[in-house]
């Protein structure tokens, strides 16, 4: 689960920012004159230290980038400014103190003049000793760095010289200060007062109502808020209004208001909810908004319809299971024809199983009917020494529950992604992330803990609902979490899965830092090669995913381990930011992604996540989850949900049941979309498809409606093809020249141009 960014071999973090920004009136910038050193000394934390001769350093960009590549372990920073008593004297509010650090990977202790403050994250109220070993807290690196102070803290030194010195951990990648924004201000009404609107989902009642509530909270322990409160919907595209509420609110200290409000709207046109606060004293208002999700996938008709993968790979002997994927009104009667000696279908479930000796490609003919009508397709099987010929299509446990993980958990998943209707779209995977290991026995074997009684007994309730499971480890003696890893007992770990049940290993980097912290290419490849023989002498087909986040180029070599995905990047966070930077920087990964063998640029961040247990609604826009699913099935992804399955909200569960976005995914060419235009407001990536046709992704990455204009030269099409935009599921006729599609901020558009 570390977090750097690495994009064609090069360690980044998500935010690449310049150290020249516009910082707000009556507050002191942070932005430049830093001064910086490697290495932990606590003496670098006081006043009297002269730090003359340190080196320079930008806050804004891991040290990573400034001339400490390969840099791990501990470093300072500290910054010399005046606090003038003018800050408090002209603050609206005259209490807090507050000091912005963005974001620090991995650890931080912050000091002000000499004294601590601040501790990943978390303001230091009171005086207190410096916790020794505070930087084996990981998984804060995300976590935005304000420390906010009393006014009369006796810390700080109102007119005179402040020190603040920030002493960082960095257990491996990218490392230091990075994000923004970086400031000494006065918590103003913005700071105290928070609307949230991640507490809850918007619920869609039939075709038109929604209801949405709003969490209000005066995180300051001593003011009191009176004013106006303006709640009013919005659509994007003209302004108009159509819901507007004013009401009068006294918002005492400490106080968490949750405000329900519903209103109509159709479900395909985008609005914009918008919450606003004047305070009746001085006037001040704050306003915050989000955006109200709308519904473009079509109700699923009542006809039967088969979706998923139209490709399915096997090795000879080994356990084979394929469940087709199909909708419409039950009861379904599911039937194969000209399917090869070995495999059984059962007509109630479409589930085929059994076992295949011979290598070769088999064409069999699918049917599901129902009283309304009869749906075929061709599904071709491959049996040979190559599997996964289609990205996964599953749920991961991390984004959730992260290290709470337990069988129950992993059943309750299982149970809802059948009840949900997901997979019946293709939707596959039962993925245990880290936090189920114990030791190994004696022996040798794997010993799951306390919260995995009886992992066999676990894999076959997943496969008795036409699911498949996976599992979690790590090359190294330990796994992120703490856990125990698979170094040394791979073959018996390996043989352990199989015999379970296991169809996926995700197998991540981790504590192989330990053994191998300056990694030639060769010492990245040997771990994982070394699980590459145990998985093959295993007699069962285990999807192989390398979770090492791109280091030296693995998409260049992960086939040569037989891994079947392997990760290009740092763990995504639910943020645009991560997002765009992650997804729109996979094109020179593209050539290197075929049946088999894909570019994994992590796992879906939206629904209800939280890496477990405290979980939010993703901070990600509705549009901005569009781009999500649409880039992720242009790049040929495997698509690992991350949320909790059953807490679905109508607006996920919509986005990810589109079955002609899930068949760009699941195409059986298997080659990854390529960037046809890049640029700061706009990307196009297009995708060869298997029926000769074209899939074309347009990306907005402004905060204004763009039209985005597609020539069909530079897509090399002649002629004039049909046009369908496969998220409305509507056919646009045929297109020549060129076209252009309106699309939202932060959006995308999705076609399939067919001759």
């Amino acid at each position: 689960m570390k977090k750097f960014l690495i994009v064609a071999g090069t360690v980044l973090v998500f935010l690449v920012l310049s150290c020249t920004t516009q910082t707000p009136k009556n507050a002191i910038s942070l932005d430049s004159g830093w001064k910086f050193k490697t290495g932990d000394d606590p003496s670098w934390a006081t006043s009297a230290l002269d730090d003359s001769k340190w080196d320079t350093i930008c806050p804004r960009k891991n040290w990573e980038e400034q001339g400490y590549k390969g840099y791990d372990g501990f470093a300072w920073y500290r910054f010399h400014t005046v606090i003038p008593s003018s800050l408090k004297e002209q603050a609206f509010i005259k209490d807090s103190l507050q000091i912005l650090l963005g974001k620090i990977d991995d650890c931080d202790q912050v000091f002000l003049n000499g004294e601590l403050i601040g501790e990943n994250g978390r303001t230091v109220y009171t005086k207190k000793e410096p916790s020794v070993d505070f930087f084996k807290e990981q998984g804060r690196w995300y976590i935005d760095r304000r420390y906010v102070l009393a006014a009369n803290d006796p810390r700080i030194h109102w007119d005179k010289e402040n020190i603040l010195a920030i002493r960082s951990f960095d257990q491996g990648g990218a490392g230091g200060m990075f994000g923004k924004p970086f400031e000494i201000s006065m918590a103003d009404l913005k700071d105290h007062l928070k609307f949230d609107f991640t507490t809850s989902a918007f619920i869609f009642t039939g075709d038109s109502v929604i209801t949405k509530q709003i969490t209000i909270q005066n995180l300051s322990g001593t003011e009191e808020f009176k004013g106006k409160l303006t709640i009013e919907a919005v659509l994007s595209d003209n302004g108009i209004s159509i819901y507007s509420e004013t009401t009068g609110i006294d918002i005492t200290p400490k106080l968490k208001l949750d405000k329900p409000v519903t209103f109509k709207k159709q479900r395909s046109a985008p609005a914009i909810l918008r919450v606003t606060f004047q305070e009746s004293t001085s006037g001040k208002t704050i306003t915050e908004m989000v955006a109200i999700p709308y519904l473009l996938t079509p109700k699923v008709s009542l006809k039967p319809r088969i979706n998923g993968a139209q490709v399915f790979g096997v090795r000879p002997w080994s356990p084979f299971q394929f469940k087709v994927a199909a909708t419409g009104k039950p009861p379904l009667k599911y039937s194969a024809t000209d399917l090869p000696q070995g495999l059984v279908m059962d007509p109630a479930d479409g589930l085929i199983t059994g076992s295949l000796k011979k290598k070769g490609d088999f064409i069999v003919k699918l049917k599901v009917e129902n009283d309304l009508g009869v749906a075929e397709r061709d599904l071709k099987i491959v049996v040979g020494d190559v599997i996964s010929l289609t990205p996964p299509l599953g749920w991961n446990s991390w984004n959730c529950w992260g290290l709470s993980v337990s069988d129950q958990k992993i059943r309750q998943s299982a149970d809802a992604m059948k009840s949900s209707g997901l997979i019946d779209h293709g939707w596959t995977y039962i993925n245990i992330d880290d936090g189920w290991e114990d030791t190994h026995d004696r022996e040798g074997n794997i010993i799951p803990n306390s919260k995995f009684p009886n992992m066999k007994g676990l894999c076959n309730y997943v496969h008795s609902l036409g699911l498949k499971i996976g599992i979690y480890s790590s090359p190294g003696p330990k796994t992120c979490g703490g856990y125990e890893g698979s170094y040394t007992f791979e073959a018996k770990d390996a043989q352990n899965y199989a015999s379970w049940g296991i169809d996926y290993l995700k197998y991540d980097w981790c504590s192989y830092w330990n053994l191998a912290p300056k990694a030639t290419l060769e010492q990245m490849k040997n771990p994982y090669r070394e699980m590459k023989h145990a998985i093959r002498k295993a007699n069962r087909d285990i999807h192989y995913s390398l979770c090492q986040y791109g280091m030296g180029d693995v998409w260049s070599w992960g086939a040569e381990v037989d891994a079947n995905s392997w990760r290009t990047t740092g763990d995504i966070e639910d943020t645009w930011e991560s997002l765009s930077t992650i997804g729109f920087n996979q094109g020179k990964c593209s050539p290197y992604s075929a049946p088999g063998r894909w570019n994994d640029p992590d796992m879906l961040v939206v629904g209800l996540v939280g890496w477990g247990p405290a979980l939010h609604n993703t901070r990600l826009t509705a549009d901005e989850q569009y781009t999500h699913i649409t880039l992720w099935s242009l790049l040929a992804a495997p698509m690992l949900i991350g949320c909790d399955l059953s807490q679905l909200d109508a607006f996920t569960l919509n986005l990810l049941s589109n079955d002609e976005v899930l068949e760009v995914n699941q195409d059986p060419l298997g080659k990854q979309a390529y960037q046809m235009r890049k640029g700061d407001d706009y990307e196009i990536w297009a995708r060869d498809l298997a029926d000769g046709s074209k899939a074309i992704g347009l990306f907005n990455k402004t905060d204004q409606p763009l039209n985005i204009p597609v020539d069909l030269k530079g897509l090399n099409i002649t002629g004039k093809p049909v046009m369908r935009d496969l998220w409305s599921q509507t056919d646009h006729g045929r297109v020549s020249g060129h076209f252009e599609m309106r699309t939202q901020p932060h959006g995308a558009r999705l076609v399939k141009l067919s001759k």
